[in-house]
């Protein structure tokens, strides 16, 4: 069987995810239904780094990761610097954005989407740091991510 694109299974997961969400909003109030689903989506995403880090946990195979976000045209971007103490970025378009915001769901689009990716790295390399001041998913112009290796000082 043919693993699907992410974007796609995104879409999938949104159909199921966000009726879900409005019931627990329904229930527990927005605030509490949005830390439940987020808990949820991070633990996801965490183990998702674990499993992606299996071949690797350097840049180089942070990247072969990222394709996978890329496919079909998920993501455009723009690579700022590749070299061996940081892989930086900005997405200039978002078709997971776009995605949701067709299907109604552009106020969930960050909780089920950009919140995955601080947690992924944490599952795959704690050592690698990630910083993102922006998204398009929140109405910024692009999306800024910023992956560097942390200095890890020797003791003594």
């Amino acid at each position: 069987m043919t693993p699907l694109p992410l974007l796609q299974k995104r879409e999938i997961e949104a159909g199921v995810i966000a009726p879900l969400f409005r019931a627990f909003a329904a229930e527990v109030g927005d605030t509490r239904a949005r830390e439940i689903i987020g808990g949820v989506v991070r633990d996801l995403a965490k183990e998702a780094g674990r499993s992606a880090s299996v071949s690797g946990n350097d840049l180089a195979h942070l990247k072969q990761a990222i394709e996978k976000w890329t496919e079909s045209g998920a993501l455009e971007m723009t690579v700022l610097r590749d070299d061996s103490d940081a892989f930086e970025f900005d997405v200039t378009r978002c078709r997971f954005a776009e995605m949701y915001a067709s299907l109604g769901l552009a106020d969930i689009g960050g909780l089920l989407s950009c919140a995955r990716d601080a947690a992924m790295i944490d599952g795959f390399n704690p050592n690698i740091t990630f910083e993102r001041t922006q998204t398009i998913m929140e109405g910024a112009p692009y999306c800024d991510f910023r992956y560097r290796t942390a200095r890890v000082e020797p003791p003594g």
